[in-house]
């Protein structure tokens, strides 16, 4: 490889790193030293060393490798609340703010799609019943920050393993569609013999409506009719997680 060609490798490693080029396609030195110190930040006390702020700005540097991202990353905190809620505003939402591109969302669903891929792998083909924490830790990852409600049922097999996760359907602000015959069929093709549903308020509190009541105790009906165990209903809040065996709903 030949010197041009090294340093346009380098390049897609590290944006930060200009070819041979004219002085004024650089970052300003400012610049560069600021985002070497958050890197090494990073790396030396991992996130929880840096506020939200300057986290983001570490998620962006790949997406704008040629000016300060500091302003972006503080405008979109303002502008969705935290860094959760960041990474799981729908790309429409995103792109109306100022200086987010096609670029910023890719690198900020990437980031959103990494999360919940290592929540749901600490979950899958486990026992659910023994990893509960972990079944939680993954429903808030992926759910707690939506707009929208959305419904998932957990399929287990006759260990209690959690086989499949599956979204039935997705709804409004504050309601989602849900046939309880489907989820008891779709468990059948399974070759499940037990299920837990999930199912978030974006409004944060999870206290269960009369209509989230009555559509678990329809679910319950036709899972017994089956011959199959429902374990459980979740309600996932901003912060906080409602489970209706807990809460003496089932």
């Amino acid at each position: 490889m030949d010197q041009t060609g090294f340093h346009e490798a380098r390049q897609l490693f590290d944006p930060d790193e200009a070819p041979a080029r004219p002085v004024a396609g650089r970052l300003p030195s400012y610049i560069r030293d600021h985002r070497k110190r958050l890197r090494e930040r990073f790396m030396t006390g991992g996130a929880a060393a840096m506020p939200d702020y300057e986290l983001l700005e570490l998620a962006l540097f790949r997406a704008i490798p040629r000016q300060d991202v500091k302003p972006l990353a503080r405008l979109l905190l303002d502008t969705f609340g935290d860094f959760n809620r960041v990474l799981s505003a729908p790309a429409e939402r995103l792109r109306v703010v100022k200086g987010v591109g096609d670029a910023v969302i890719c690198e900020l669903k990437l980031l959103e799609a990494c999360a919940q891929r290592l929540a749901r792998a600490r979950v899958m083909q486990r026992q659910v019943i023994s990893g509960w924490d972990a079944l939680l830790d993954y429903c808030h990852t992926t759910m707690a920050h939506r707009e929208t409600e959305q419904f998932r049922v957990f399929y287990l097999d006759r260990k209690n393993v959690l086989i499949a996760d599956e979204e039935q359907a997705r709804g409004t602000v504050d309601h989602v569609p849900v046939y309880p015959r489907e989820v008891a069929k779709r468990a059948l093709e399974l070759n499940a013999s037990a299920l837990i549903l999930v199912h978030n308020h974006p409004s944060g509190d999870p206290t269960p409506s009369q209509s989230d009541i009555d559509m678990t105790a329809r679910v319950g009906d036709a899972c017994a009719a089956l011959g199959l165990t429902l374990h459980d209903h979740i309600i996932v809040g901003k912060s906080v997680e409602l489970s209706f065996r807990a809460q003496g709903y089932l």
